[in-house]
């Protein structure tokens, strides 16, 4: 198999990843939750460095750099919380796509600006938000339990449920890089 081979597979996954992610967000969840047990009211914490007893929540740029994004911080939850809860806990800002307002994720805390130039191999990119985002330059959601490995997340923050001990990253990745969130 010759490498642009190699690399139009591996766009044409990632493309498939993130329509699947689309759709996982626009269906309903297997299971209700209970609505009794919801996410403890305090608020998150300064920072996720050592261990949480919530849900620690990592927003990293990755391959954009964009500090403004960058984020770690451990929101106290005492049951299985919507991942989107989550986030605003969090004070991490989601925006949406015009086409996908709440099922994908195109911005977060203002990460890529609109104006942004973004280098790619096929040369650079605006992200307008509009649509899907582009196959090699997206934001991707991760889940890892509290004893596991990440996760690419098979639900969008709407319905995908986190627990105590466990992590949810937002990670940017321009031409599959970075892959997956740091160990």
């Amino acid at each position: 198999m010759t490498l642009t081979k190699i690399r139009t597979a591996a766009a044409s996954s990632l493309a498939a990843a993130g329509l699947l992610l689309a759709l996982a967000a626009c269906s309903a969840p297997a299971t209700t939750q209970p609505t009794s047990a919801p996410a403890s009211s305090a608020s998150a914490s300064p920072s996720a460095s050592g261990p949480c007893a919530g849900v620690k929540v990592i927003v990293d740029s990755g391959a954009l750099k964009q500090a403004a994004a960058d984020t770690s911080v451990c929101v106290p939850v005492s049951a299985a919380t919507p991942a989107a809860k989550v986030l605003d806990e969090a004070k991490v800002k989601t925006v949406g796509t015009t086409q996908y307002p709440t099922e994908l994720v195109c911005r977060v805390n203002g990460v890529p600006a609109a104006d942004l130039e973004i280098t790619h191999k096929g040369g650079t990119y605006k992200e307008e938000c509009a649509g899907m985002p582009a196959a090699f330059a997206y934001w991707s959601l991760w889940a890892k339990p509290a004893t596991g490995d990440w996760a690419y997340a098979q639900e969008g923050l709407a319905t995908l449920q986190v627990n105590p001990g466990e992590s949810l990253e937002l990670l940017y990745t321009v031409d599959g890089e970075p892959a997956a969130p740091k160990a």
